[in-house]
């Protein structure tokens, strides 16, 4: 099962030497991948209608995932670097597939591209892009992505996109992997239809029914579990008893990889508890300590 560590992007600051500090620690501590989570704009929540029901705000600080990626892989050598997740359909998909390319040709394929469709509307109208209907767009663009990775020119029309004998140079030197944000049933069942893998947003034992239904949509789409990545959560505040019971449950279960959460934003959402984090070098230390602990 492989580690990885969940980049504190709200809480870590813009210092490059603190980020430059927090991602050779992980490497050098043996943690196989880094995620890093998405959001272009940050919205108020006051007096919406409908209502942002996400949890961050317009006080919540993001690094780009594909600016930041490129900027961990000029100084790591084995991290996977992983989008978790790349809100897919408030972007150009040309764009992204030409990002993810180039990242994945300059970091030695290492890029995980994570995508999902994401809640905030406000963000969706800011980057002009529609919010009604991103899960269609969504559907279409997943297979557009591979489409542009794969073949040098291409002639494509969609409902969303129109490629007139274009291509992206230079290609992907191999088949970058798409795995799915999944919470919800339409969700799980993109994933199960053409994903590569699903990134759970929460621990392993709360996931558990959502494992269990992404296996049984995957023996209905006839693919096998086997090669099919699972990830899940750990939260640092939930202490080290808890971080040895959740890894062993999610090997046990057949879970692929798991990320360390060291992060007081949005804890509530993932069942955590606030550390209260006092500057970046505690970001450092929690990525030494989870390490000591489960090995």
């Amino acid at each position: 099962m492989k580690i990885g560590a969940i980049f504190p992007t709200t809480e870590i600051g813009t210092d490059p030497v603190v980020i430059r500090d927090w991602a050779q620690t992980a490497e050098q501590l043996g943690y196989d991948h880094v995620v890093i989570y998405d959001h272009v704009l940050g919205a108020e929540h006051e007096g919406r209608d409908p209502l942002l029901t996400g949890p961050y705000t317009e006080a919540d600080p993001f690094h780009e995932p594909f600016v930041l990626l490129a900027y961990l892989a000029g100084f790591t050598t084995k991290l996977e670097l992983v989008t978790g997740i790349l809100v897919l359909p408030q972007r150009q998909t040309v764009l992204v597939a030409k990002q993810a390319a180039e990242l994945d040709l300059l970091s030695g394929g290492r890029l995980r591209l994570g995508v999902g469709t994401g809640w905030n509307f406000v963000e969706y109208e800011s980057l002009g892009m529609t919010f009604e209907d991103r899960g269609q767009r969504f559907d279409e663009q997943i297979g557009l992505l591979r489409k542009l990775w794969s073949q040098p020119v291409l002639d494509f029309e969609g409902q969303y996109h129109r490629i007139d004998r274009a291509g992206l140079l230079p290609l992907p030197g191999r088949k970058i992997p798409i795995w799915f944000g999944a919470f919800t049933e339409v969700a799980l069942r993109r994933a199960a239809a053409v994903g590569d893998g699903v990134i759970f947003g929460t621990s392993p034992t709360r996931m558990a029914p959502q494992l269990e239904r992404l296996r049984e949509l995957l023996e209905k789409e006839g693919r096998s579990a086997d090669g099919f990545g699972v990830e899940a959560i750990v939260d640092f505040g939930a202490g080290p008893d808890a971080w040895q019971r959740e890894l062993r449950f999610w090997q046990e279960a057949g879970g692929t990889h798991v990320s360390i959460r060291a992060m007081d934003t949005a804890a509530e959402l993932v069942g955590a508890k606030r550390v209260g984090y006092r500057g970046p070098q505690d970001y450092i230390d929690a990525l030494e300590k989870f390490r000591q602990v489960v090995g």
